[in-house]
């Protein structure tokens, strides 16, 4: 039977969020229903409840970074087992036919996936993400959470982890390459460890002077302030590969200046408007830019794996829900060191 469960929700665009109950489907044939432990608070939450990326479908329960364990299952699951601990990242479904889906790469799906919430599911209804105390997903968009990790600690890592861990793989990050991380913030945080851990020497690029002890701390070899053009000058032909986490508009030339031949910016916050660039920027130095779209079921696996075995994990702030609101305000501030995690027993406190 479908099962009601609490859960807290923006009643409309821009609304504060509020506590309602929300219906769960049925337990289908490869269904787990997991009980809820932990959902971190990713800034996708905010642009989300704001309408700021296009007309959403209201009322809306986010959250997409969810860590929990398993209190059922459908008849045909082979992967998990009761009491399994499992996360649910940005995704729930997708087609699982296009070169994409087959390829594993299901957030590249030809006919789009099926997000963790504001989506429709492929039977038409609105998806309902984490921001709530259960949920019930195919188990093959469902990943294991290793032992080592925290089921709070570990929740940021299925949206912001794996979302900087991708193009670190893919772009070969480890000894011998030489990575920038632009934004000391929720990805940047992330991607200092995992670059540091991967073996790369890592340079944290920020506005903010006072985030360089916190820089050094978490792996970084060197910290540049950007709000100085003679620091970036000085570093030009630097890097090999650039990570833009910031979602604020930046000089592309000026970012595009600090790699080295056959360097690649890899852009992974998003800008309100669009970005415009000189041509030559690229030329000069057979440059590249490149966008990353969190990652595949398999590459949020990966993450997690690689994050238990190296003791990388997200910096965390844990919250009640009735301080949701406080933090997306706190969140939109730039207020936060370095994510902030739900306590999800709150929500039916």
């Amino acid at each position: 039977m479908p099962l009601t469960v609490p859960a807290w929700a923006a009643p409309a665009p821009g609304a504060p969020l509020e506590p309602t109950a929300i219906t769960r489907r049925d337990i289908g044939e490869r269904d787990v229903l997991i009980e809820i432990a932990h959902t971190g608070i990713c800034h996708t939450d905010l642009h989300q409840v704001r309408a700021d990326w296009g007309p959403g479908i209201f009322p809306m329960v986010p959250g997409h970074e969810i860590t929990g364990t398993v209190t059922a299952a459908g008849p045909g699951v082979q992967r998990y087992a009761l009491g399994d601990r499992v996360g649910v990242g940005c995704l729930v479904d997708s087609c699982r036919e296009c070169s994409a889906c087959r390829a594993g790469d299901e957030q590249y799906c030809a006919r789009g996936h099926t997000a963790t919430y504001n989506s429709r599911d492929r039977y038409g209804e609105p998806t309902q993400g984490g921001y709530s105390t259960h949920i019930v997903v195919d188990e093959r968009y469902v990943v294991r959470i290793p032992d080592a990790l925290e089921l709070d600690r570990a929740a940021p890592l299925l949206c912001a982890g794996v979302t900087v861990h991708a193009p670190l793989v893919r772009r070969g990050a480890g000894a011998g390459t030489r990575v920038a991380v632009l934004g000391l913030g929720g990805l940047g945080h992330l991607a200092v460890q995992l670059a540091h851990a991967m073996g790369a020497e890592v340079t944290v690029l920020s506005r903010s002077p006072h985030k360089r002890d916190d820089a050094l701390r978490l792996g970084a070899k060197a910290f540049a302030t950007t709000s100085d053009p003679s620091v970036l000058g000085d570093l030009a032909g630097s890097f090999d590969l650039l990570l833009n986490t910031v979602s604020a508009g930046v000089d592309l030339d000026a970012c595009l200046r600090l790699l080295a031949v056959d360097g690649t910016f890899v852009g992974l916050g998003v800008p309100d408007g669009p970005s415009a660039f000189g041509f030559f920027s690229l030329m000069l130095g057979r440059r590249s830019i490149e966008g990353s779209l969190f990652g595949s079921v398999a590459e949020t696996q990966r993450t997690l794996d690689f994050c238990a075995r190296t003791g990388v994990a997200a910096e965390i702030e844990t919250v009640t829900a009735d301080r949701i609101n406080e933090a997306f305000d706190r969140l939109a501030r730039g207020d936060v060191r370095y994510r902030f995690v739900i306590d999800a027993g709150s929500f039916s406190a």
